[in-house]
């Protein structure tokens, strides 16, 4: 009697343990029971009868999937090969486990092939020149396709990558003359440009020196302007309606400037004093 309560009793701790199963928490489970759906399992202890049950464990962290390179006819009739780079991920929620594993077989396949098709369509619609400038924009119109077609997967599309695109070689030739030329052109408008900003360095120096010129005679003529006010306020207050006189005194004043001798007349007091006067 003892024996078989211990053999039973190693039996059901046998049981109990078979049947433990932990899901981690970047995953999500179903239990099945002999193949029919019994409950979602969620991160954490979890215990099925064993043999009679059993847990399927789907990833629920962002994945890639990355797509082979393949051969692509653009528009113009081009060979391109293409390399594409898919990433997605499982929703948590219990709906969005079981479409993954019970609406569609191997979603992860299904992926990649969705991904071939697509971007075949997609870039099968635009010229190589539109294919390998708009990048961004053919990333967005294949990852928007993907996710109409994919949402009763219970999967989301994250986004879509063209990872290369490798154009035949006499294209390629062609293209990178064609970047060579715009290179040279953009040298030739900067060389221009500097060229320009010197010119026009040059000529604002002449124009400031000029400008400084004009304003240096300006002042000698405003100096001798004043001068000459000076002078004819000097002959209005002492030679008034003698003019003689005051010829007199430039004389005077000319010749006391060069060293020479000169002979005063009668109002020679009139004129010295006036010459005082014009030297203070």
């Amino acid at each position: 009697m003892n024996l078989t309560l211990i053999i039973l009793g190693i039996a059901a701790i046998i049981v109990f343990v078979s049947g433990i199963r932990i899901v981690r928490p970047t995953e999500r489970a179903v239990i099945e029971t002999l193949g029919k759906y019994r409950g979602f399992a969620n991160f954490g202890f979890n215990w099925i009868v064993p043999i009679f049950q059993n847990m399927i464990f789907v990833n629920i962290t962002e994945q890639m999937s990355q797509i082979e390179s393949q051969e692509m006819i653009t528009e113009d009739k081009l060979n391109t090969n293409v390399d594409l780079v898919v990433f997605y991920k499982v929703k948590e929620d219990e709906q969005s486990i079981k479409n993954a594993l019970y609406k569609v077989n191997n979603f992860e396949k299904q992926i990649v092939t969705l991904a071939q098709t697509t971007g075949r369509n997609v870039i099968g619609g635009m010229v190589f020149r539109d294919v390998n400038a708009k990048r961004d924009a053919i990333n967005k119109k294949i990852a928007d396709i993907m996710k109409n077609e994919t949402k009763s997967w219970g999967v989301e599309i994250v986004r879509v990558e063209l990872k290369e695109i490798v154009p035949p070689k006499d294209v390629q030739d062609s293209m990178n003359r064609v970047l060579k030329a715009e290179n040279d052109k953009r040298a030739a408008i900067d060389f221009a440009t500097a060229k320009e900003t010197e010119a026009d360095g040059i000529k604002r120096a002449a124009i400031k020196e000029a400008e400084g010129v004009a304003k240096g005679r300006m002042i000698v003529a405003d100096a001798n302007a004043y001068k000459t006010k000076v002078e004819n306020n000097a002959a209005k207050t002492y030679f008034v309606g003698n003019a003689q006189k005051f010829k007199q005194l430039e004389v005077a004043q000319a010749s006391l400037q060069n060293n020479a001798k000169i002979i005063l007349g009668a109002d020679s007091k009139s004129i010295l004093k006036l010459f005082d006067i014009n030297k203070q």
